[in-house]
């Protein structure tokens, strides 16, 4: 049987570099098509498919987000949560400039700058996730405990329904 074959992005090396298995899955990428396109190009749940989000503080110093593809973050909490009057997300040049990779194609493993990973709780009751694998159409499936270990992911209590 042959091999599948996948792009190898900084994600990708990132992993490799930690030995964390993962399981790749290319599908269409349609821009604003977002967590519901690829849960839906999957065949599974929007819940299980955690979106990556570059935001930052008052001060301007970059942050990541994990969250449910089906949530939102509170952003409110996660100030107060970190210490600072605001967080917001980022203009998708200043993200693309943080994370070494495109909107539509964060991902949180091998991004340019280091940044504290925040995740919503929820994430952590999850066995496995989809997340970017750091190119639009590119997800890898992870066992969610070893992503967040390898992350050094704080959980907050972060989420509101989509």
């Amino acid at each position: 049987m042959a091999k599948e074959k996948h792009p190898v992005t900084q994600a990708v090396r990132a992993l490799r570099a930690a030995g964390i298995a993962f399981t790749a899955h290319g599908y269409d990428y349609v821009s604003g098509g977002g967590t519901a396109q690829v849960a839906a190009a999957l065949g599974v749940d929007e819940h299980l498919v955690v979106k990556t989000l570059i935001m930052e503080d008052a001060d301007g110093r970059a942050l990541v987000v994990l969250m449910h593809g089906d949530c939102q973050v509170a952003t409110q909490h996660l100030a107060r949560a970190i210490g600072t009057k605001r967080v917001r997300p980022c203009a998708p040049e200043i993200a693309d400039r943080h994370s070494g990779y495109r909107v539509g194609g964060t991902s949180p493993f091998g991004t340019r700058h280091p940044m504290p990973v925040y995740c919503e709780r929820g994430i952590l009751e999850l066995p496995r996730i989809y997340i970017n694998g750091g190119k639009r159409g590119f997800i890898v499936e992870i066992e969610t405990q070893a992503a967040l270990q390898l992350l050094q992911a704080q959980p907050l209590d972060l989420a509101v329904p989509g």
